[in-house]
């Protein structure tokens, strides 16, 4: 023990209760209690985590929530509306609409998932290697993000899709080809104010490489926002994926993909309701649901927000 807190006193029980320093552990740990407690505190992004569960919860036990063969077709009890035997009714073939939802849901998942996964590591890349290096870099990558971005994302998908052929793999790629333009933007923006910092200084001056610093230090800084973008724009790209397979773009028959099972009941729509309304709620449920989740996201990641 110290001399100079043994010599006061009183001194010796400040010491013994003073509070301990917490370990870079324990504050993580505390930093992610924190977060936790504001996503609990903001019930429209709790609400839509919850959605966004139940619906993966749904495609990951397809097989046993399932009521029916998806495949199975019946004429005889074709466009039956919703009853305790079929709870959403069959479509025009006599295939169980329920269980067709259910197991278009790992479609949709497997889209969404899969094109973010490719959408996200090009966009940062693109976008923090332009803000860092800027000059001619800065200037012919984003030439290129300005082209694609003079498209609809839905019109430039269908030109990719078009000339890949129609497919649930082709539509990714077209996807993906027509959503990372605006994962580039953001992260050049957050990379131009970020490369001025003094610790980019700092690292510089001990002889970092640009490839080195743009990868551990800036690439970091710039993923929380990436995270929040592509999370808001999950439901545009089910959308999209919903609109190729509603033209017949995306997934064929006959896969039980939302927008396929959309397109397939719109003749339906005035006498059987149910085969276009139920996966046109699917989809608008699911989408809801991404953006009030990334919304709560936002407030989390974003030290500006909340």
């Amino acid at each position: 023990m110290p001399s100079d807190i043994a010599s006061r006193p009183g001194s010796i029980r400040a010491w013994l209760h003073a509070p301990v320093p917490a370990s870079p552990m324990q504050a993580r740990a505390q930093q992610l209690w924190l977060k936790l407690l504001r996503l609990v505190g903001n019930p429209p992004a709790l609400l839509g985590l919850v959605i966004l569960l139940v619906i993966l919860v749904m495609a990951v036990f397809a097989p046993l929530i399932a009521t029916h063969d998806i495949y199975a077709q019946d004429l005889t009890i074709r466009l039956q509306p919703p009853s305790a035997a079929h709870i959403l009714g069959t479509d025009e073939l006599g295939r169980d609409v329920f269980s067709r939802i259910v197991f278009g849901a790992r479609i949709t998942l497997y889209i969404a998932v899969l094109t973010a996964l490719i959408v996200a590591p090009i966009g940062l890349l693109i976008g923090t290697t332009s803000g860092y290096l800027g000059g001619w870099v800065d200037i012919v990558l984003m030439r290129v993000v300005d082209i694609f971005l003079a498209f609809p994302s839905l019109v430039l998908a269908l030109a990719f899709v078009a000339a890949l052929g129609p497919g649930i793999q082709n539509a990714i790629i077209a996807i993906s080809l027509a959503a990372w333009p605006p994962i580039a933007r953001l992260a050049r923006a957050e990379t131009l104010s970020i490369r001025s910092s003094d610790y980019i200084a700092a690292v510089r001056l001990q002889g970092a490489s640009s490839l080195r610093i743009i990868l551990s230090h800036v690439v970091p800084m710039c993923l929380p926002s990436v995270v929040v973008r592509i999370t808001l724009n999950m439901a545009a790209i089910i959308l999209t994926a919903a609109g190729l397979g509603f033209l017949g773009l995306g997934a064929q028959p006959p896969s039980p993909e939302w927008g396929a099972m959309l397109s397939s009941g719109r003749e339906f729509v005035l006498t059987s309701w149910w085969i276009a309304a139920i996966p046109g709620c699917a989809i608008l449920l699911t989408s809801l649901a991404f953006n009030l989740f990334g919304d709560g996201l936002r407030d989390i990641l974003d030290p500006r927000h909340g």
